[in-house]
């Protein structure tokens, strides 16, 4: 569903630069046909400016859409949303003591027992 989303996203994409480019420019040098010039050409008509007027307002909302949509399978499709989700909550060791009172199920207990070697130590190299 995700590469459906994304392959629609970026077709919306194409097609709305390619709109906004043909576009007759207000003030600039960058556009297509910016000129006042007179004659009879394919973007001097006001139907073809609203037209293509039409076209960005509704590529922009089609934008819009699948932007959103491609953010919401992300959020759904996400592992856990927090840190703290995702440390086990495993209970006590032998060598880890629990130091509030309770059974040790913590957080900073489960990061006391990955900071503490659990197996035989080999002596560092001199």
């Amino acid at each position: 569903m995700e590469t459906v989303v994304i392959v629609i996203h970026l077709m919306v994409v194409l097609a709305l630069v390619l709109v906004v480019l043909l576009q007759r420019s207000e003030g600039g040098a960058l556009g297509m046909g910016g000129g006042g010039g007179g004659g009879g050409g394919f973007m001097s008509s006001r139907g073809t400016a609203n037209v293509l007027t039409r076209a960005t307002a509704l590529l922009a909302v089609a934008f819009f859409a699948t932007s959103l949509g491609l953010s919401l399978i992300a959020k759904n499709s996400d592992a856990p949303s927090s840190v703290l989700d995702a440390v086990p909550a495993t209970t006590n060791q032998p060598n880890v003591p629990a130091t509030d009172g309770g059974e040790g199920g913590g957080i900073l207990d489960s990061l006391r027992q990955q900071s503490e070697p659990s197996g035989p130590q080999v002596p560092a190299a001199q």
